[in-house]
Formats: C-alpha cells, structure tokens, sequence
C-alpha cells in the first residue's frame, strides 16, 4: 500500500474543512501549508485588482513564501494536495509547495473547493514547479460530501 499525504492551503475554513474529513475518514496523515504571512480579509478580496491574491495570481507578485518545517515528503508515493480554486486554477501558494519540497517521482492528486468552477489550468500553472512530478486532476469539492464519498476518493489512488 502506498504512503499517502493530504497537505492543503486553505484561505477561509472550506479546504481545511474538506481536508481534515479526508484524514480522518481515510486515516491518511495531515498537513497544512501555511503562509509565513496568514492572508487577511483585505488581502482575498479577489474584486481589488490591487490587493494581494489578485497581484499573486496576475504574476505582479512573487509566490508567497510559506513556512517550511517537518514534512517529509520523501516519506509519501502519493500526495493529495487541496486548494479553493483561484481565478480557474490553484493559487500560487501551492507553486510555493512544490518548490520547497523534491516531488521527483512522486503522484500528486489534487483536489479543490470552489463555489462553481473546475480546475481549469491547474496542472498547466502547477508543473513548472515540479516538472519530475505526476500530476492528476481529482477532485472538486463543493456542497455535501458524504464520508463514504470521501474515502472512496482517496482508495482511488
């Protein structure tokens, strides 16, 4: 059996939310990619060209810097990575991820929250960042998700 990861980055709750059900119904470890700067209220208002996610997403901005300790990567074949869905792909945080850790040889499913839209070009803008890596679209969570919907997502991989 393969050593699986759920690491997420969550913005308001609704990720964190999804992927803490995904750990606990399938026992899979647990980790949160956390910005070395927490976004504020200001700071996700997506309607402000000017405000930070939107000049992280348009490329005015770096990649967020985020705090790196413990995760071993090496120690997991297959790493499910959540995210809410920004301007049709992940926000830039998770490039951020990618960069920090070797993901060479690795699966990384991804998975996402969003009021309506799909991944778009999620892979597309993720594998620069971690070009030894398989990617695979998973799933985008949005509205009721039962345990055994869940489970049955991560015994997919």
């Amino acid at each position: 059996m393969a050593n699986k990861l759920i690491a997420y980055f969550s913005a308001t709750g609704t990720t964190q939310t999804v992927a803490e059900k995904l750990a606990r119904v399938s026992g899979v470890d647990l980790y949160e990619i956390t910005p070395r700067i927490p976004y504020t209220k200001k700071d996700l208002n997506w309607m402000n060209p000017l405000s930070r996610s939107s000049a992280e997403m348009k490329g005015n901005a770096p990649h967020p810097r985020i705090v790196v300790d413990d995760v071993r990567i090496s120690n997991y074949d297959i790493i499910f990575i959540g995210f809410p869905i920004w301007w049709y792909v992940a926000p830039t945080i998770i490039n951020s991820f990618l960069e920090a850790h070797n993901f060479e040889g690795k699966k990384v499913v991804l998975f996402a929250t969003s009021g309506g839209s799909g991944f778009g070009k999620a892979i597309a803008k993720l594998q620069p960042s971690a070009p030894q890596t398989e990617f695979v679209e998973g799933e985008v969570f949005n509205g009721f998700f039962s345990d055994e919907q869940l489970k049955a997502f991560i015994e997919k991989y």
